[in-house]
């Protein structure tokens, strides 16, 4: 548990990048990149790799104060597919309409 005026480490994305790369790609042991980097936390690339896992590069991310930003993208993108393809048959419906009228004054 964090104390009183206790700081943080934090560690630039490109050398969490390379730690996930040395573990999956090269088989390095979490102890051995720990060992390598002098990373203060010895479970800290075990969580680096499992966010990685689970949510790709965003997880890499400091998410703090943004985590809106990021999440739910894909609900996101579905919701706005939907809607566009909703307006497209209201404004097919609208044009259809719009010609019918037209029509009419023909058919007299």
């Amino acid at each position: 548990m964090a104390k009183k005026g206790q700081t943080f480490k934090s560690y630039p994305v490109e050398l969490k990048r390379e730690a996930i790369r040395l573990h999956i790609e090269e088989k390095w042991t979490y102890r051995k990149i720990t060992a390598h980097f002098q990373i203060q936390d010895a479970d800290r690339v075990r969580k680096w790799v499992r966010k990685y896992r689970e949510q790709g590069e965003f997880g890499l991310l400091d998410q703090r104060g943004r985590k809106e930003e990021y999440q739910d993208t894909d609900r996101q993108i579905e919701r706005l597919k939907r809607e566009n393809t909703l307006l497209k048959k209201c404004l097919a419906i609208w044009k259809e309409e719009k010609l019918k009228p037209s029509m009419r004054l023909f058919d007299k």
